[in-house]
């Protein structure tokens, strides 16, 4: 009969996957206006929307809006041991460059790459000319390199983990936490070897975990064990992505927050959010959703 409970379980799981056409579709089209997919797309925008209003974001140092101004980069690192560089409207973690320390050399990112000032300057310029962007032209913002909790420190040390929350008409309905990895660079973006954990929406506990698309329950990097773990700050990690979907005018919403030392934090909002949540969480979106939708 392993057979037929088999086929019994993904039959249950077609009716219960949301699909990219029925994401686009039934949600994206439905609940977010193209005319204000900027609010998302641009994170310096997102950034002071959400700031406005008292949701807790990264401070940002300053923002390189053209090549002229990349010259003037070293001068204003002066003072920065360790900070962030982000494209304005980047997308899938691409062009984000961490750095963790300095010496008499120049600066280091997590996995010990030196990075002189003439190498940040040519990447700001990169930026700037659109590489890493929706757009032919972009902002570098550099920004406070956040302190992940002590929880998401030990299970990811080479990179920020961030949490993922979808939601609609401001209703949180399906979490996961993204770990970075050593094979995905320190970065957490699952399609790079990130591991993916799905997280219970009541009781923020873990309940299920990916990586490379395949069931884990143990952290393939540290061996560290994966299910049952309870992420802090729970309660205010939805209440912050609440409010981000009362506040933005696209409702639905994928809120990447970092869980830092000094409590939860908004890295960015996406307009277009990924489906690899409902593998996290062994769960499909639909049900949830619709759940909203018929409220």
């Amino acid at each position: 009969m392993n057979w037929l409970k088999k086929i019994m379980y993904w039959r249950k799981m077609s009716q219960q996957v949301l699909s990219i056409n029925q994401r686009n579709l039934e949600f994206i089209y439905r609940y977010n206006p193209r005319k204000f997919y900027k609010t998302a797309d641009d994170k310096r925008l997102t950034k002071q929307l959400l700031a406005a209003q008292g949701v807790p974001v990264p401070p940002s140092y300053f923002v390189i809006e053209s090549f002229h101004q990349t010259q003037q980069v070293g001068q204003m690192l002066t003072d920065l041991d360790d900070f962030v560089i982000k494209p304005a409207q980047g997308s899938g973690g691409g062009g984000i460059v961490v750095i963790t320390r300095r010496d008499e050399h120049g600066w280091y990112s997590p996995s010990g790459t030196l990075w002189t000032v003439l190498d940040i300057q040519r990447h700001v310029a990169d930026i700037v000319f659109g590489t890493h962007s929706f757009d032919l032209g972009d902002f570098a913002i550099f920004e406070q390199r956040l302190r992940p909790a002590p929880l998401l420190h030990k299970l990811s040390p080479w990179g920020l983990a961030d949490l993922r929350v979808i939601v609609l008409e401001h209703k949180p309905v399906m979490a996961m936490c993204r770990l970075p990895t050593r094979a995905s660079g320190g970065r957490a973006n699952l399609h790079q070897g990130a591991v993916g954990v799905g997280i219970n929406l009541k009781t923020g506990r873990s309940t299920h975990a990916i990586h490379a698309g395949m069931p884990i329950i143990l952290h393939p990097d540290h061996g560290e064990n994966l299910i049952g773990l309870e992420l802090p700050d729970w309660k205010e990690c939805l209440r912050i992505a609440q409010r981000c979907g009362e506040i933005l005018p696209l409702k639905y919403l994928g809120v990447d927050l970092a869980i830092t030392d000094e409590g939860p934090k908004v890295l960015e909002v996406n307009a277009r959010p990924g489906l690899a949540i409902q593998l996290a969480n062994d769960c499909g979106l639909r049900p949830a959703l619709f759940d909203v939708v018929n409220a």
